[in-house]
C-alpha cells in the first residue's frame, strides 16, 4: 500500500482557458507558475503511485524516489496558497466578503472530507489524502487574516513542536478501528483519530506545510527579487532538513542501529532515512525516528526539508513561466493539468480502480499513459471550458455562501 497520495487542490474562482500561447502573469493577474507547480505535483503523485519501484535504482529509480512524499508536501503547501487566494491574497477580505469566503472554504472542506472518505472506500491501494486535506482547511482557517511574517513564525513553531507532540501521542494512544465508535466511522475509511494522529498524513504534522504556503502566498510573488529570495530560502531549508538528518544519523550514537532494530532496512540501508523511504516506512518504535527526514517520517527535519523543496519548486515555476515565454508555451499542457488538479487526482484514482491495479508501484509505461491522458484531457477541456469538471462542481457547491450576510 503506497503512502504517497496527495490531494491536488483546485485554484479557486474561474480559471481562464489555456490558449496556445499562455499570457504573462502580469497580463492576466494570475500566477501561471502556481498552476505549473500544481501540474508538476500531479505528475509527481502519478509517479509515486503508478510509476516504477524506486528500488530499481538508476536515473529512473532516483526520479521516482524524488516524487515519493515530496509531491504530497508540495500539494499541502499549495493548499495553503489556495486558502489565501480564496480569502484575499495581498489583503484579507473582511466584513461580509470575509464571511462569505470563510463559508466557501468550510463547504469545500466538508466536501473534501466526504469525497476523500468515498475514494478511500473505493478500495484502491492508494492512501487517499482528500479527507485529510478537508481537515487541514478547517484547522488553519482561523489564521487566514494574518500577514506573511506571523504566518511564517507559526509555520516554523508548529514544525518544531508538533512532530514531537505527535510522537508522544502515538506512543500512548490506544485506537481500535473495529470498535464501532464515532471516531472510527465509517469502517474501512479514516476516522478522526487517524486524520489527526495515526493516519498516513496526520494533521498534526502536515498543517505546517499548509501554513507555510499561506505565508508565501501573502508575498509579492510578481517581484523578481522575492522569487529569488524564495528559491534561496527553500534551498537553505532543504539543506538544513536533509543535511541535519544526515549528520544526526551519523553522529548521534546508536541512532542508525536503533532504526535498523526497529525493522527499518538492513544494516547500512537504514542510513537512507535521511532523505528516502526506499528502505521502508517509519515504525515509531524508537525515538531515533525523530532524527530522520524521510518524506513520511513525520518529523521536524522532514517538514523543514520538504517545505524547502516545495518553496524551491514554486519559485522556479514562477521564474520560468514569466521569464521564458517559449518554455511557458511548451508547458501549456502541464499548466492546464494544474488548473484542474482535483479532476486529475480523482481521474488517477478511478483509473487505478478501473484498470484493476491491486499492487503498487506500477511501471513506466503505465505512468506515461496516465500523464499523457491527463495532459490531453486537460488541454482539450480548457479550450472550451473555464474550469475542470470537478472544479466547476465544487464552485457550484459553494454558491450558498453568497447568501451569508
Amino acid at each position: 500500500m503506497t503512502q504517497n497520495a496527495a490531494l491536488p487542490l483546485p485554484a479557486p474562482g474561474p480559471t481562464p482557458s489555456a490558449p496556445a500561447t499562455p499570457p504573462s502573469p502580469s497580463a492576466t493577474g494570475r500566477l501561471i507558475g502556481v498552476d505549473l507547480a500544481r501540474g508538476l505535483a500531479v505528475f509527481g503523485m502519478y509517479a509515486a503511485h503508478v510509476g516504477p519501484d524506486p528500488s530499481r535504482g538508476g536515473a529512473t529509480g532516483f526520479l521516482m524516489e524524488l516524487a515519493h512524499g515530496r509531491a504530497s508536501a508540495l500539494f499541502a503547501f499549495l493548499a495553503g496558497f489556495s486558502i489565501v487566494l480564496m480569502t484575499g491574497r495581498r489583503t484579507p477580505k473582511t466584513g461580509r466578503a470575509g464571511r462569505q469566503a470563510v463559508t466557501k472554504i468550510v463547504i469545500r472542506a466538508l466536501i473534501l472530507l466526504v469525497l476523500g472518505t468515498a475514494l478511500t472506500l473505493y478500495d484502491t491501494p492508494v492512501k487517499v489524502i482528500l479527507a485529510f486535506y478537508g481537515l487541514y482547511f478547517l484547522l488553519v482557517l482561523p489564521l487566514y487574516r494574518l500577514s506573511a511574517k506571523p504566518l511564517a513564525v507559526i509555520a516554523a513553531a508548529s514544525a518544531l513542536v508538533l512532530p514531537q507532540v505527535l510522537y508522544v501521542i502515538q506512543q500512548h494512544i490506544r485506537y481500535e478501528t473495529g470498535s464501532g465508535s464515532l471516531w472510527a466511522w465509517p469502517g474501512g475509511a479514516d476516522g478522526m483519530v487517524p486524520l489527526l494522529f495515526t493516519g498516513s498524513y496526520p494533521a498534526l504534522s502536515w498543517v505546517p506545510f499548509v501554513i507555510a504556503g499561506m505565508a508565501v502566498a501573502r508575498l509579492d510573488l510578481a517581484a523578481t527579487t522575492v522569487r529569488i529570495r524564495l528559491a534561496i530560502t527553500g534551498l537553505c531549508l532543504a539543506v538544513a532538513g536533509y543535511g541535519g538528518s544526515w549528520l544526526a544519523l551519523h553522529l548521534v550514537p546508536g541512532a542508525a542501529s536503533a532504526l535498523a532494530d526497529s525493522g527499518y532496512g538492513e544494516g547500512s540501508s537504514a542510513m537512507s532515512a535521511w532523505w528516502s523511504d526506499i528502505a521502508g516506512y517509519p515504525t515509531g518504535d524508537t525515538a531515533a525516528w525523530l532524527l530522520a527526514a524521510s518524506p513520511h517520517s513525520e518529523t521536524t527535519l522532514s517538514i523543514v526539508a520538504n517545505t524547502g523543496v516545495a518553496v524551491v519548486a514554486l519559485a522556479l515555476c514562477l521564474i520560468a513561466t514569466d521569464a521564458l515565454p517559449r518554455f511557458r508555451r511548451l508547458a501549456t499542457p502541464v499548466i492546464a493539468v494544474g488548473t484542474m488538479s482535483l479532476t486529475a487526482y480523482v481521474f488517477h484514482i478511478v483509473g487505478i480502480r478501473l484498470l484493476g491495479v491491486e499492487e503498487l508501484p506500477g511501471s513506466l509505461h503505465v505512468l506515461l499513459g496516465f500523464i499523457v491522458g491527463a495532459m490531453v484531457f486537460a488541454a482539450l477541456w480548457s479550450r472550451f471550458f473555464g474550469r475542470g469538471p470537478l472544479e466547476w462542481l465544487l464552485g457550484r457547491a459553494t454558491r450558498p455562501a453568497q447568501y451569508v450576510k
